[in-house]
């Protein structure tokens, strides 16, 4: 299938291991320039160099925390007319909202909420007046089936979801759609990283939660981040034009619920 990302632009966040690098490189390979973005610069120059090695398209990275204002606006001053905006990234660890303090909640909630909105913002009118946008939340299983432990997550990222769906019936008309993906299990670093600080609170061995999880999906098995790339690729395509404000879960069949 054509995608019709031949020559577009996008702008890929977290792109430096994980989801974000296989989504960095879909987007390569399917003929789009991609513009970088993480915190380790060097992480973020291999993934470059990589994807200029495969494709032969463009790669810039560009090392930024995107809760900071100045690093957003070198962000877009890397890549100031995105066709495409992938906002992914990092999320807090598991734990008991008895022990956060407000400090903690802010600092969530600035991770996982007002930095998506605002590279958001600044995408949407460029987007509109060219006439193609593609925005893309990676957020979690969790918006749709909330996990004690991840109550900052279950907070911040359905406040994000939330306010996506109500722009993204703004701006459909105008060929600017924005959608969000729903991981459940997927074998990445963020999902090693999660495992490990679950075995941490509970003193269980990594090795028996890490099975758990596994054989506890139906699929019986973690999903690949290739998986996830493959999904964002679509949305971003000149096929997915009609489909705006959804959430779609590529989690193995774990959700139970009909809706």
């Amino acid at each position: 299938m054509d995608l019709g990302l031949e020559g577009r632009r996008a702008i890929v966040c977290g792109a430096s291991r994980g989801m974000g690098r296989a989504i960095a490189l879909t987007l390569a390979a399917e003929g789009a320039a991609v513009t970088l973005v993480a915190r380790d610069l060097g992480a973020l120059e291999e993934t470059a160099a990589l994807a200029r090695a495969r494709t032969g398209r463009e790669a810039v990275p560009v090392a930024a925390d995107l809760t900071r204002d100045e690093d957003r606006r070198r962000i877009f001053d890397a890549c100031p007319a995105p066709d495409i905006l992938v906002n992914n990234g990092g999320g807090m660890p598991p734990g008991d909202f008895r022990d956060w303090d407000r400090a903690r909640w802010i600092a969530g909630v600035d991770m996982m909420m007002l930095a998506p909105i605002e590279m958001i913002r600044l995408a949407v009118d460029g987007m509109g007046a060219r006439g193609f946008g593609r925005i893309v939340n990676i957020v979690s299983r969790s918006v749709k089936n909330p996990q004690a432990e991840m109550a900052l997550s279950n907070a911040a990222r359905s406040g994000l979801v939330a306010f996506s769906s109500g722009l993204a019936r703004q701006l459909v008309a105008r060929n600017v759609t924005i959608n969000n993906v729903l991981p459940g299990i997927i074998d990445s670093a963020a999902q090693h990283a999660h495992v490990r600080d679950l075995a941490h609170m509970t003193g269980r061995s990594y090795d028996s939660i890490w099975a758990e999880r596994a054989a506890g999906n139906p699929a019986k098995r973690f999903g690949d981040v290739e998986e996830i790339a493959a999904t964002v690729a679509f949305f971003c395509s000149h096929k997915a034009g009609f489909i705006t404000a959804q959430s779609l879960l590529v989690d193995g069949g774990d959700y139970r619920g009909l809706f």
